[in-house]
């Protein structure tokens, strides 16, 4: 007989994440969450990670009105999972344990049934409380290891699999309650051999009774061979995606990977024509969102600058926004210097944003100029302690640049005495805006802030971008190749070239475009003229924009 891999389906979160920047609308997919259980696919991941906020920011949606309607779409008796960031929660900055606590509570309340809770130092202390909060909430805990490859010519005693089994020790001497372990490589940059020896060696640690799950990207396009080797050492199960979500920045196929075991002793269990269905059905309902430029393809330099799938599209696209696609090469090389001097922190959000920040920044002003906020107080211990010592040179200017010393307290405790943090400044904000004191909304304020305060006020607008929203004239000018054009305004010809439905090139260089019909004055007056072709964004002016991915 043969062994039966559990799959976790992931198109629904980390899917739409990497693939889209989790920059859709819930209505788009929803519907397809009970024809993923009839067709055998029962654990699905539902939230948390970027998708949280996404709603928020992007969407204008309530996160927890999506969680309530995936449990109803998906029944009573489906696993649904989310991702948590240790006491970073589901948003970029780390919180107090009235928040953490918080967040464990209104999962169990609005349908989730088990959460992955890792932390991007693999820091334990930041893992034992909301790993606790999540057991005492009456949800399964997923500990969560995070894994990546150090970019070549970086050699340290961390990120091998000796690194990680190590941690596993350490977390089971801690007395850290968890249902299952979890080995999570965002960047899908671990090679596949040390995959294999880091499930082989955490097997014979925790025996056969604890599920071991692998999970991966494919944007190295060592996806499926990764999954291959943890199959062929133990592992019990493995995250696989649908099709437009999959390959690529996103994880493997399920229909790849039920390829792949063909003629093997494991199997996927699944109908293989009811997974077709599915994904046929998918891939109608994600049509008229454009993807990510690199979201769909294989990145041979990834192992160079390990990036989690989605922001590697999200930062390649700001490169491009702000004419700077030429310097790409030279931020691949800093990257290994990054994390290196930063404590070999893994890539995966918020550190991965923290290490092409500071890789950026070393680029335009030159090596170790300026330290990038975020990842100044990593190298600090303000998000906790990295799993190497940082650099002594980069801590000394990070503490003059930032002004502020390194950190002698953990994360948890400094959070807890910061007045401008947990539910009390959450309260206060709703009390001066005439809100109501929810604990939604006060979660919705300690991981959204500004954002989502504009929510709660019903001022936010959505800025979700769909192809088939912009059948204007202009668009249809594209659509028929008749793409080319020159216009004159005030005798200054530009050359104006249609590329895609959300670009367009103005005399040889790129822009983000949004055409729309109708003349929007608003709009028109707090809009800068369009650049000159030969203009570039000063370095003053190129930081990260703010996403939650």
């Amino acid at each position: 007989m043969k062994k039966q891999l559990h799959v976790m389906l992931t198109a629904f979160r980390d899917g739409l994440q990497s693939a889209y920047g989790a920059r859709v609308f819930s209505g788009d997919y929803l519907p397809l969450v009970s024809s993923a259980v009839d067709a055998g696919l029962d654990h699905i991941e539902s939230g948390g990670g970027a998708l949280f906020q996404s709603a928020y920011f992007y969407a204008n949606e309530d996160a927890f009105t999506v969680m309530d309607r995936f449990r109803t779409e998906a029944g009573p008796k489906a696993n649904l999972q989310t991702l948590s960031r240790g006491i970073n929660v589901v948003g970029l900055d780390s919180q107090p344990s009235d928040i953490v606590r918080l967040h464990a509570k209104l999962l169990k309340k609005h349908g989730v049934s088990t959460v992955r809770n890792f932390d991007a130092l693999n820091n334990v202390e930041n893992l034992k409380f909301s790993g606790q909060c999540i057991v005492n909430a009456g949800l399964k805990h997923e500990i969560a290891i995070s894994m990546m490859e150090l970019p070549p010519g970086v050699e340290a005693r961390a990120h091998t699999s000796e690194f990680y089994l190590a941690l596993l020790r350490e977390i089971m001497e801690s007395d850290i309650p968890f249902d299952s372990v979890c080995f999570k490589d965002a960047s899908g940059t671990s090679h596949p051999q040390k995959v294999f020896e880091t499930i082989r060696g955490a097997r014979k640690l925790l025996g056969n009774n604890t599920k071991i799950v692998f999970h991966t990207h494919d944007t190295a396009g060592t996806g499926t061979s990764a999954y291959m080797s943890a199959i062929e050492a133990g592992v019990d199960q493995i995250d696989l995606s649908l099709a437009p979500c999959s390959g690529g920045t996103c994880q493997p196929d399920i229909i790849t990977i039920w390829h792949a075991l063909r003629g093997t002793e494991y199997e996927l269990g699944l109908d293989i024509n009811r997974i077709i269905k599915l994904e046929e059905l998918f891939k109608e309902a994600m049509k008229a969102y454009p993807l990510l430029p690199e979201a769909g393809r294989v990145e041979p330099l990834i192992p160079f600058f390990p990036l989690p799938g989605g922001a590697l599209a999200a930062n390649t696209q700001m490169l491009r926004d702000n004419g700077l696609m030429d310097r790409y090469p030279e931020i691949i090389a800093a990257m290994g210097e990054a994390v290196a001097k930063g404590g070999f922190g893994t890539s995966v959000t918020p550190v991965s944003q923290f290490y092409f920040q500071q890789a950026l920044n070393n680029v335009l002003y030159g090596p170790w100029k300026e330290i990038a906020e975020g990842y100044g107080k990593m190298v600090l211990g303000y998000l906790g302690k990295t799993p190497m010592e940082p650099d002594p040179e980069v801590v000394r200017l990070a503490e003059k640049q930032l002004g502020i010393p390194p950190a002698t307290e953990s994360a948890l405790v400094l959070n807890d005495r910061d007045s401008e943090k947990g539910v009390a400044a959450a309260t206060r904000i709703l009390q001066q805006n005439g809100l109501s004191i929810t604990d939604e909304n006060i979660f919705i304020i300690a991981t959204c802030r500004d954002k989502g305060l504009l929510f709660l006020k019903g001022k936010a607008k959505p800025s979700i971008r769909k192809n088939d929203d912009r059948k204007t004239d202009a668009g249809t000018l594209a659509e028929k190749k008749e793409s080319r054009l020159t216009i004159t305004l005030n005798n200054h010809a530009y050359g104006v070239e249609f590329l895609s439905p959300t670009r367009v090139s103005v005399n040889g260089t790129e822009y983000s475009v949004n055409i729309e019909k109708g003349i929007d004055m608003e709009a028109i007056a707090r809009t800068a003229t369009l650049p000159k072709s030969e203009q570039t964004p000063g370095v003053a002016e190129i930081r990260l924009i703010e996403s939650p991915l």
